[in-house]
């Protein structure tokens, strides 16, 4: 998954002003105890961080 799809997908399901906002501040155990933004910069997928975002903030089957 390419990071423009990412941060689209997060954009469309938190809405654009809310999405950048949960990705720094969010901080999931799922992630290593890191943020959205912190899991990207130490290497994580992006297709990884979209399973743990939908598993943990419950995003509906249609948008996955």
């Amino acid at each position: 998954m390419r990071l423009t799809v990412f941060w689209q997908r997060m954009a469309e399901h938190f809405g654009s002003g809310y999405a950048d906002t949960f990705a720094r501040d969010h901080v999931m155990t799922e992630l290593g105890g890191r943020t959205v933004h912190e899991a990207l910069d130490s290497g994580w997928e992006a297709k990884d961080v979209w399973r743990v975002v939908c598993t943990v903030m419950n995003v509906p089957g249609e948008r996955r």
